[in-house]
This record gives structure tokens, sequence and C-alpha cells, in this order.
């Protein structure tokens, strides 16, 4: 998730004047100065309370988005003409010159890619392959983890199980290792998938969805934080053991799926691979690294435990293509014609890049190919919009919202990242803000963005992201897509993707809530995600409701209201503990007389 960002808060200096002119324009660059500092401003302030919207052009997205639908044209040419698209990589860069060159066949203007800074190591894979030899033989599902190098052919070792819960478990196995293919972990639990894979959303669902929950979760969060670092630190030096004790390859067991879907298949991502940044140079993975299917980890885990040798065969082919590959982010627009709003903009958009077990296709190339129906649907329909209407398709998401956060930085504003001890070689959601925001000119332009990537499920309502004043707003605007099943508005956050980039630099950024399907359970960062776990009818749903909040928002006389600010620079300071409560209390008093 993306640390939020806060405002600069510039102090108004108003010279003092004797004419009533100028105590006029001074009280008014104090109220402009106030207005910022809240995170407003009247034209933000003065909202319509009622809607105008226009039927005539619900009914004709409709119908371009419902019956002459090219969204799984674009699905197929994403997910089957180009594959999975990890940053960085040769099929990445194919998705962006082909996103680029389908907006602009469709109609839009200024179809460019941005340079939003170097990433890392190119990498891709070519084949990979795992079985067992002995003492039975057995072809096991795996794929090398994003970044591994090769095994430079096939290597056929002893297998050793290695379970490091602490950097003093390296001890007991330095100097055993060399040459041996490692299993890297206990095995986990497998529990019995008793509920099913593929959900909706129930009406009690959407209902509960509407509650806002008042109790907090940061001791959790705090907690989470602490056992993401440790992990780090301790997996910072089990890359270097395992190289320095010349291991053949390593293999990893498959994380689970929700409702025990992880069975059968392969999630491979960043909690497969070695490290958090396997894609840079100095925290490269050294060793070959494979993610096996559970069951086939399990068999020789257990054969293993119970003292069976047990030999492997592994072939990992990967090719790396340089060491300081720039992330790319596509970029096209539909120009505004209103000569008052024209240089305002709406945005659309989600990431086009993925993680290499399958093609992409939900995760998320369904927010992606989303995105590009609801511009070819705008451009077929002519729409003439009132503001600018702005594509952005992402790459570097799934390794931190690299690509829009690099977008938000160099468009709208960034605030500076501590670089006290211990900070430094932090995920940036983690580490701490050192200052306020600073905004460039064209973050007061951005009305809104809307983000598509919680796979295939149709729509069912919006998160506002905690932004009450869109409540009303958007109730009326879904009141004519209830017959397709939108039906919610909740203050919920959500996180976990590129919205969040938005909303921490003050610009209102929304993701739908759409159905779950088998989402999390099956096709999130695995195997399974291919064109097949696609929904047509619930795509083309996704892009006709997501085309109308577009245009929407385009055509209206005002911007999306906005939120106060964050002042995240401010946040341990508005958490600390009020001082002198209680009027009785004695200064260390209880405390141990020792330690006074």
């Amino acid at each position: 998730m993306v640390l939020i960002r806060s405002l600069v808060i510039a102090a108004a200096v108003i010279l003092a004047a004797g004419s009533a002119l100028s105590n006029a324009t001074d009280k008014k660059s104090a109220k402009t100065a106030e207005e910022q500092r809240a995170g407003w401003n009247d034209s933000q302030m003065k909202q319509p309370s009622v809607e105008s919207i226009d039927l005539n052009a619900y009914n004709a997205i409709r119908e371009e988005g419902l019956q002459h639908s090219h969204v799984m044209d674009y699905a197929g040419g994403l997910a089957d003409g180009i594959g999975p698209r990890l940053t960085g990589s040769p099929n990445m860069a194919k998705a962006n010159a082909w996103t680029r060159d389908q907006l602009t066949k469709m109609g839009c203007v200024n179809a460019h890619l941005e340079d939003w800074g170097e990433f890392g190591i190119g990498w891709q894979q070519l084949n990979t392959w795992l079985r067992m030899t002995e003492p039975d033989t057995a072809v096991f599902v795996a794929q090398a983890t994003p970044w591994s190098p090769s095994t430079n052919g096939p290597v056929t070792a002893q297998a050793i199980s290695v379970v490091i819960d602490d950097e003093s478990d390296m001890a007991k196995y330095k100097g055993k290792l060399s040459g041996k293919i490692v299993l890297l972990g206990p095995m986990r639990d497998v529990p019995v998938p008793d509920k099913p894979f593929f959900e909706r959303y129930t009406d009690k669902d959407l209902k509960d969805l509407e509650a806002l929950p008042l109790e907090g979760d940061n001791a959790d969060m705090q907690a989470r934080i602490e056992r993401f670092i440790k992990r780090a630190k301790l997996t910072s030096k089990i890359i270097p053991f395992l190289a320095d004790e010349k291991v053949a390859g390593v293999i990893v067991p498959s994380r689970d799926g929700k409702n025990g879907g992880g069975t059968g298949i392969i999630i491979d991502d960043n909690g497969a691979a070695l490290g958090r940044t396997p894609y840079h140079k100095d925290t490269a993975v050294l060793s070959p690294v494979v993610v096996a299917q559970i069951e086939s980890y399990g068999r020789v885990f257990r054969l293993l435990q119970n003292h069976v040798p047990v030999s492997v065969e592994m072939d990992v082919e990967t090719k790396f293509t340089g060491d300081h590959e720039h992330g790319f982010d596509t970029v096209a627009e539909i120009p505004g014609t209103d000569p008052k709003l024209k240089d305002e903009v709406v945005m659309v958009g989600g990431h086009l890049d993925s993680w290499i077990a399958g093609t992409g296709a939900t995760d998320n190339g369904a927010g992606s190919i989303v995105a590009l129906e609801v511009m070819r649907i705008l451009n077929s329909i002519k729409v003439k919009p009132r503001r600018t209407i702005r594509i952005a398709l992402w790459s570097g998401e799934e390794e931190g919202l690299l690509g829009s956060k690099g977008y938000a930085n160099q468009h709208f504003g960034s605030a500076p990242l501590s670089t006290a001890p211990g900070q430094v070689g932090l995920p940036e959601f983690i580490r701490k803000v050192a200052g306020p925001l600073e905004l460039k000119p064209e973050q007061k332009l951005i009305s809104a963005y809307f983000n598509v990537d919680n796979g295939t499920g149709k729509i069912r309502g919006i998160y506002t992201q905690g932004n009450a004043a869109v409540d009303n707003i958007f109730e009326q605007w879904i009141a004519p897509l209830r017959d397709l099943g939108v039906t919610t508005v909740t203050n919920r956050n959500t996180g976990g993707t590129d919205h969040l980039s938005f909303d921490a630099v003050g610009i209102p950024g929304f993701q739908f809530i759409q159905d779950p399907m088998d989402y999390g359970a099956r096709s999130h960062h695995s195997n399974m995600d291919t064109y097949e776990r696609l929904q047509p009818a619930d795509l083309k749903q996704i892009a006709v409701v997501e085309a109308i909040f577009v245009y929407n928002a385009a055509m209206r006389e005002q911007m999306i209201p906005r939120k106060p600010l964050p002042h995240p620079e401010l946040r341990d300071q508005q958490t600390k503990p009020l001082p002198d409560l209680y009027p009785t209390a004695v200064p260390d008093a209880g405390k141990d007389p020792e330690t006074k």
C-alpha cells in the first residue's frame, strides 16, 4: 500500500496595508491559504444537491458497451497475444506499445509512453521444470520465481529440508548444503476447501459494506509491519548464506489462497521470491529458485522428515535483459471541449503489469482491458467531454504501485521520506514521512481517478475512500444503474492498488466494489490467472458502469469534491497521548525504583 502523503502548509505572509482595498486583499489571501490548508476551496464547497444526469448519454453508453462490446477482443490480444507482463520484461514493453497503438486506433489523442524512472533488472522466464527421480519418479508443477537466475542446464541433486526461523538457525546447516537442492521452509497447512471458490456478493453482504467500522486496526497493522521487517531482515541474510553454501537450487512452497484455494495450483509472486526487491542488483536472488505446488512440496518434505533420501532434477532457464530497465505507463486522452473546463482532467486506469505464473488476465488484465473499452465506448459514441478524459495504464503496481506513484510524483507532488537510521531500505509504504507534501500546479486540475483492480467480477458499487462529500453524488449516479446490479456506496477505504497514489496527494481516487468470483481463491497471482477466468458479461457491465462514472465526472459543472488534505508528517504528533490528564498523577509513580 501507499504511504498517505501530505500537503505543504505554506505560511501566509500578509503585508499590512493602510487602505481598505489592501485589507480586503489581505483577508482574501488569508482565506485562500486557510482553504488550501484544509484541502478545499469555494468551488469544492459549492456542490449541487441534485445532479444533472443525462439519461440519453447513459443509454448510448449502455447500447455501445453491452451490444457492441470489444472488451474480450482486447482480452485476447493482451492475455493470449502478449501473455504475462512482469515490469521491466520484454512482454511489458510489448504491452505498453500495444495499448498505446490501440488507443491511437480508437481515436484517442496524444497516446504515448511516460517514463516514471529506473525500475531495475529486466527478466523473463524461458522454461522451468522440476521432477523427483528417486525414490520414485514424479513430475511437479513448478515455475521459476521472478528474477531467479538459471541453473545453466538441468541439475540433479539430493534434496535437503532447511527451516530457518531465526538467524541462529543458519549455523546448523553451515557446510551441509553444497550441491544440494534446498526445500526452504516448513510444510504449511493445507485446509479442506469446504467453501465455494466462486462467490458473488449477496444483498446482505452489500448492505454490510455500507456500514463504516469505527474500530481501527492500527495495532494489527503495526504488528504486521514489524513481522514484515523482521522477515525481510532475515531473508536478506538467507540469500547470501545459500549462495555461500553453493546450493544447486532452492524450492519454496506455494502459499494458499482464500478458502483453501491454493490447492493444486502455484502462486508465484514476491511472496515466493527471495527478498522484497529481487529486481535490484544489490538485493538480487543469487541461487536458482522455483515455487512448487503445495502437494508436490509436501511429498518431498514428508519423505525427508522420515529420513528417506530424495533426488530431484531441476531446470531453470531464464534471461536477464539489463540491470537498469526503466518503467513506463501508457497514457492517452479524449480532449475536453469546454473553454472553461478543458484543462481539468478526469482519469481512468488500471495496472498493466502482472506476475508470471499465468497470463495476468484477471490481475490486472481485466482492469486494463476495461479501461481500453471505456475509452473505445466514449470515442465510438463521439462524446465531446467538457473536461479532458485521460487513461493511464500503469506498470510496477505489483512491486508497490511504482508506476502510479512515479506518475503522481512527476505530475502532482510528493513528500520527502525519512532518511533516519533504520528507515532507508524499507519499502515506501512503511517509511515515515520527513516533511509535508509539496504540490505541483497540475494537482489542482485533476477532478477524479477511477480504477478497476479486483478481478473480473461485475461492479456492485464504489468505495469513496472516506470521502463522504461524494456519497450523495454517487448515489444519484448509480440510481439508473440498479438494473445492472450497482447498488452500494460505502465510505470504507480499500487498499492495495493504484487509486491510493492519487489519494496520497489529495486527489479523489476511487476503486469499485466488484463481485469476488474466484479471484482471491484461485486466480490472483497464480497459474490459473488466464483468459478462461474472465467473465465476458461481467466485463461488459464493468466497462459500461465505469464509462458512465467517467462521463459524469467529465460533464458536471463542478470538480469532484475533495477530502481535507492528509498530513502524515503530523501523524505521530496527532496520535501521541494527551499529557496531564490526571490532576493527582505523580511522575514515575508505580515504576520500579531501580528504573527511575
